[in-house]
This record gives structure tokens, sequence and C-alpha cells, in this order.
């Protein structure tokens, strides 16, 4: 058993599969006597709820500083209320989506200045860093295949922009190979989820 917290985040473009992935560690680590927490950005409990139906579903033109402004202060909210208290109480905390998704959305996609999401990131998390980071990738026509025709504002983005993600998440993965491990996602649930706990396991 671990004695400490652990912070680990889950990355990927639409439809790749990683909230699946997510549920399936937790399951296996509560099974394993460990206490988690399941939370996600845009979106955690209270504040970030409204900041998520906000992002996902407003219907009028948001620009993409806008964009980027609003789920850093979900971050900041979720960061401060949520991960650093459970992490500190020794809770293992599994996240779907967290800073790597703003450089790749609004920094890749988007075309927001990635150095200057990079500072407000820092900001808005402090000192708390994942201690481990999954990419789930998969091409972007598998990507939109999954999602389907009922799509959130995000997802109705185009396949040009995906693309552009899906190259923002496999350039932080090399910038940062101990943190980020790529995960092939276009493999069976069970595949992948045999990787991901061997990569946790072998972590703790």
């Amino acid at each position: 058993m671990i004695n400490k917290g652990l912070f680990v985040t889950f990355e990927g473009i639409d439809g790749c599969g990683k909230t699946t992935q997510m549920k399936l560690l937790a399951e296996y680590l509560t099974n394993h006597g460990y206490e988690v927490v399941i939370t996600r950005e845009p979106g955690a409990k209270g504040l970030g709820e409204k900041i998520r139906d906000i992002l996902l579903h407003y219907d009028g033109e948001v620009s993409s500083k806008a964009e980027s402004f609003l789920f850093l202060a979900d971050r900041a909210q979720h960061i401060d209320k949520l991960v650093n208290p459970s992490v500190k109480e020794g809770k293992i905390v599994l996240c779907d989506r967290h800073t790597d998704s703003t450089i790749a959305y609004q920094g890749y996609g988007r075309g927001v200045d990635i150095e200057q999401l990079n500072v407000l990131n820092s900001l808005a998390v402090g000192n708390r860093v994942p201690d481990l980071t999954f990419v789930f990738d998969i091409d972007v026509e598998t990507s939109m295949s999954r999602v389907g025709s009922e799509m959130d504002r995000m997802e109705a983005s185009g396949k040009e922009f995906f693309n552009k993600v899906r190259q923002g998440y496999l350039d932080i993965a090399a910038s940062e190979p101990e943190r980020v491990k790529v995960i092939d996602a276009k493999r069976s649930v069970s595949e992948i989820s045999r990787e991901v706990v061997q990569i946790v396991s072998e972590m703790m």
C-alpha cells in the first residue's frame, strides 16, 4: 500500500475511451484497498458544474481567450477545493482531463499562445503537477465515429481542429516521457485496461 496520495490524469481527444479506463482503474484500485476519488475538468462538483455547462452548451460565440480563462477558473477551484485536500489525505485522485487538455485544445487547437497558457496553468494549479498522465491516442476518424452525431460545442469543432489537438498531446508526451504515457486506444477495452493497471502498479 502507498502511504501518500497520488494525482493521475486521463487525456486524449474526444471518443478515445479515457473515461471508461479511468472508471476501470478506479474499480481495480478500490478492490485492492485504496481510497479513490474520481473527478473531471471542467465540471467538478459545485462551481465547476456551472462553468462546464457554459463551456459545453453555451449557444453563442465564445472567444478562444475567454474559453481558456473559463477552463482555468474551473481548474483553480478544482485544485484548491478537491484535488489538493484529497491527495493530502492519502487518496488517489483520478481526473478526466487537466492542464494538458488546455495546451492541446486551446493551444494547438485554437491557436492560443502556448507559453501564455503554461503560465496561466501554473497560476491555476500552483505546485500541483500530476504524478502520472495517460494519453489515450486514436486517429480522428475513429474518434468522430465514436462520438456520433449528437455533439457538444467542443466535440463539434471539426476534423482539422482535432488533428491539431491530437498532435498537441503527442508533442506533450514526447517532451515529458516520465510523466506522460501514450496508450494505443484502438485496442480492446480489456487490453488497454491491463496496460493501465500495469503502469500504475509499477509506479506504486
